[in-house]
């Protein structure tokens, strides 16, 4: 911008009208048409015309009126983040958000949340969505193989896009950890260090990555002639108090596990309480391989070994994906899986 308008620009003294694409139109002498397009920096517009109504806009405070918008063409311009209040566990939350805002900080699409707990049908939640017309187009987190929103949005053609992926026949965009692929690379490592007992910290069985993990896990462990170990009862759902008494209990016995593959890193930390609490030592007596949004882990306990999964680059592909729906780009390009090409580290 010109440095002798960005110095006196500022906007709309309170209380004044409202700026409004006329009030550009009069400044520039252009026409409302011509400057609401060059707002929207339509390419039959000059780029010269563009930049004049650009500064003109900011230098007046103009705002545009997304209810008049609205009411237009039908549209909100907003995507909704349906988002479990769990969720938030060591910064996965707004490491998500951080990765939509990038990823639709190009798009005219701005991002809100809509949270439930688990106390609350998660359908209930896209459905007051839809019939509110509160979105132009949803992400679902927690997907479900069966998952009852994926089939309530694509019956009423509405635009969205899922972490993680469904076992529905009709194709959907969707970003996805390859959770299967985790578990097969941190089997064998396990299995290089001689650890024979390989247990598993997975997520509950409704979700469909446990479905992705548990595959990678028995099928790995078997072409080692070992069995997936019963009794470790607990998952990442728990709670960090359940996880570190429960823990405590299975490493206080005899036939105990040698090894534990954890999902989640907050799940993690209450598993070493729990493991220590037994009177052992991680990393001698006990391996423990862990996936991580934050690099915390190492810090705390250089012993373990993790996987990083980027979480702001899911939610920048999650943006692609559903703003991708939205303008009915090919199913088959807004689907991604993602795995680090330095897997484990320690």
């Amino acid at each position: 911008m010109d440095r002798k308008i960005a110095r006196h620009s500022k906007p709309a003294a309170s209380g004044s009208a409202r700026p409004t694409l006329k009030t550009i139109a009069s400044i520039t002498e252009l026409g409302t048409t011509t400057v609401s397009r060059a707002l929207k920096d339509a390419p039959d517009i000059g780029e010269k015309t563009k930049q004049r109504v650009r500064e003109v806009a900011e230098r007046i405070g103009y705002i545009p009126n997304r209810a008049g918008v609205g009411l237009r063409t039908g549209k909100t311009n907003v995507i909704s983040l349906v988002l479990n209040m769990n969720e938030e566990v060591m910064g996965l939350t707004s490491h998500m958000v951080r990765g939509l805002s990038e990823g639709l900080s190009a798009t005219p699409y701005h991002l809100t949340i809509t949270p439930y707990s688990l106390n609350t049908s998660p359908l209930d939640v896209v459905r007051y969505i839809y019939e509110h017309r509160e979105a132009d187009g949803i992400i679902l987190s927690r997907t479900e193989p069966h998952d009852e929103r994926v089939r309530y949005l694509q019956k009423r053609r509405v635009p969205f896009a899922t972490h993680g992926r469904t076992l529905l026949e009709d194709s959907h965009p969707y970003h996805d950890f390859d959770n299967e692929k985790f578990t097969e690379d941190a089997v064998n490592r396990l299995v290089a260090k001689r650890r024979t007992r390989i247990a598993l910290l997975g997520p509950p069985d409704t979700l469909t990555f446990y479905h992705h993990t548990m595959a990678g896990y028995r099928d790995t462990l078997l072409s080692h002639q070992l069995e997936p170990r019963t009794g470790f009862d607990i998952t990442i759902d728990d709670s960090l108090d359940t996880i570190e008494t429960r823990t405590r209990e299975i490493f206080s016995r005899q036939d105990r596990p040698d090894s534990v593959i954890s999902f989640s890193g907050g799940s993690t930390i209450a598993l070493c309480s729990g493991i220590e609490a037994a009177g052992l030592i991680i990393g001698k007596d006990v391996d423990i391989i862990s996936k991580q949004s934050v690099n915390i882990l190492p810090i705390i306990r250089p012993q373990i070994i993790t996987i990083h999964e980027d979480i702001n680059l899911a939610g920048r592909e999650l943006a692609r994906a559903v703003v991708g729906a939205i303008e009915q780009i090919p199913t088959s390009n807004l689907q991604t899986i993602a795995y680090p090409a330095k897997a484990l580290q320690q």
